[in-house]
């Protein structure tokens, strides 16, 4: 694969032969830094103005700010005023953050740390047993890919993804997953489909619906994506995923000791730091579409780093991408005179197709499907 420095003049420059080249080989980004390259290729830096525009707000990162912090480890004690504690923290993080850090969730450390651990085997595993998990195609059970957006966006994102559709609507053959992980997926994702019952139940309850209202509409569609962000050589020329909002309609984000998350609050780039042990909520467009904007679907990135790899585990609680029957919108049980709708109806294939054909640039998938009058 020919690969071109970022610091070099190439006047003839051919992005799409690079692109091509990298997409192509199956090998990630990883298999670009295994090839021992002392500069970014030109497909991952970012264009100048962005980098400028970076460079000139550089002092509104701010690590005062702090996202929201809910302690689960009373819920069992049948405490119904600490629930109700709970479900007001839920609905003050998803209103104002969009993001909230759970600590005390009863997902068990080691199954925790074993996942970051199966995560991190199956990418640095050889490269041709790598490969047979590559695809471009999302309906793939398990699959193996680097920027879903890479003929759309930029530049290309500093990381490499395998993704489980665990649900879908069936659930996912375990023979399917990888070896190298195959048996922590599976243990993670009894663990994480019980988390996000509850957490559904306490977003639910912060919308003042009934307790199961908000499974009904999204949870039969459960995808866990590991991903994988190489040391990169020139980290201040390129993200590890670009500024976006999540198409789901919310996230469980586990991330490793490495940090590099950042969320956008109050015109602020806020470090969401990493604690051993503790899990991310944050608030995907679909929830902050059927919430009327009641809760708030945040803008976030992940940064790359000189040091690594970086691994996470994203688990997105959704409904069918492809699915053209089920309408979504704001939910009539919040909508009121004094709160008239923001959003269309639409359905779920509407929303993926724009979300895709956009990719990841920085605005909102939402903003295609508000109302005129808004």
């Amino acid at each position: 694969m020919e690969i071109t420095g970022a610091g070099e003049q190439q006047p003839t420059y051919d992005r799409l032969k690079e692109l091509k080249a990298f997409e192509e080989s199956k090998a990630g980004v990883k298999g670009v830094v295994d090839a021992g390259i002392v500069k970014n290729p030109r497909m991952f830096v970012r264009p100048l103005d962005e980098l400028t525009e970076e460079l000139d707000h550089i002092e509104q990162e701010n690590s005062n700010f702090e996202i929201p912090v809910i302690d689960m480890e009373s819920l069992d004690q049948d405490d119904h005023s600490r629930r109700k504690e709970i479900i007001d923290e839920v609905r003050r993080a998803s209103g104002t953050w969009g993001f909230f850090r759970l600590v005390n969730h009863g997902i068990p450390l080691t199954v925790i740390n074993d996942i970051i651990k199966g995560m991190k085997r199956f990418h640095e595993q050889d490269t041709e047993l790598k490969k047979q998990y590559h695809s471009d195609d999302h309906k793939t059970g398990c699959m193996f890919y680097t920027n879903f957006d890479l003929y759309v966006s930029k530049y290309a994102n500093w990381r490499d993804t395998l993704r489980c559709n665990l649900l879908s609507p069936d659930p996912l053959d375990p023979q399917e997953l990888p070896d190298t992980c195959r048996d922590i997926i599976v243990e993670y994702w009894k663990h994480i489909t019980t988390l996000a019952d509850t957490v559904s139940e306490f977003l639910s309850e912060a919308l003042g619906l009934e307790q199961d209202h908000l499974k009904r509409i999204f949870t039969d569609f459960l995808i866990l994506s590991g991903h994988y962000y190489p040391a990169c050589p020139e980290p201040e020329l390129t993200l590890g995923a670009s500024k976006h909002s999540d198409a789901s309609f919310f996230t469980l984000l586990l991330q490793d000791h490495i940090g590099g998350l950042q969320i956008l609050h109050q015109n602020q780039w806020v470090t969401v730091k990493p604690i051993p042990g503790t899990l991310i909520v944050n608030i995907g467009d679909l929830l902050q579409l059927i919430s009327n904007d009641k809760f708030k679907s945040a803008e976030h990135r992940v940064l790359a780093n000189r040091n690594g790899p970086r691994v996470s585990v994203a688990c997105f609680l959704n409904t069918k991408f492809s699915d053209n029957t089920k309408i979504f919108g704001p939910l009539k049980e919040i909508l009121s005179e004094e709160n008239p709708p923001i959003y269309k109806y639409i359905t779920m294939k509407e929303y993926t197709e724009h979300y895709v054909k956009k990719g990841l640039d920085g605005v909102s998938a939402l903003n295609h499907f508000k109302l005129s009058s808004n």
